[in-house]
């Protein structure tokens, strides 16, 4: 018997993939998860052979969740709507054994959960097509990175100076440059570029 526990914030989907898993003569929904906090403690309270997370998700997202879980010998699925490359390879060195998107049929998904068990990987086509079209490598030197996960902080200038022992003017000089390396406008834009693509930690 194939132990499964699910991670999904919406109700109504939770419920649904419970009942559908369920119904399949060799698999037992041993636990269901609203967030990533407690996808986590389910996994290390019912030891499942399987985990099928969301993504975005409330305390801890499913990648946030699949990085905690990395060292369990359980084999972590992401089900998402969200093909972005970012979030894909974020997951593939989290060791994610699955990544499918969630119109994918429910017989394609307990297909894949029979064949992640045996220890195949199952990643979605178009995953792989966006994962190959679209991977950039972080254009970012070691001090942008720095200074641009304090912007995300929500530090000021003057913070990120204080913290980096730099003057004012040169951690500008650095802003304006992560703004023209990775061709966005502001501080929000930038931070949303580095969280897609996987770079922020």
């Amino acid at each position: 018997m194939i132990r499964i526990v699910i991670a999904e914030d919406q109700g109504m989907m939770l419920g649904a993939l419970g009942a559908l898993i369920g119904m399949e003569d060799d698999m037992e929904v041993v636990g269901m998860a609203e967030n990533g906090e407690e996808a986590i403690q389910l996994v290390q309270e019912k030891k499942p052979d399987v985990c099928i997370m969301d993504i975005e998700m409330p305390l801890k997202t499913g990648l946030d969740a699949a990085e905690a879980l990395k060292d369990f010998p359980c084999k972590i699925i992401m089900l998402t709507t969200f093909a972005r490359s970012g979030y894909f390879e974020r997951a593939r060195k989290a060791g994610v054994r699955g990544y499918l998107l969630k119109d994918s049929p429910i017989e394609e998904l307990v297909d894949s959960i029979r064949l992640i068990v045996e220890g195949r990987r199952i990643y979605a086509p178009e995953l792989v097509d966006i994962a190959f079209d679209d991977y950039r490598e972080n254009p970012l030197t070691k001090r942008e990175n720095d200074v641009l996960k304090l912007v995300a902080e929500g530090k000021t200038t003057k913070e990120i100076a204080e913290e980096l022992f730099l003057t004012t003017g040169t951690v500008r000089n650095y802003i304006s440059t992560i703004f023209e390396k990775l061709e966005v406008s502001n501080r929000i834009e930038a931070i949303s570029l580095y969280k897609e693509k996987g770079w922020l930690r």
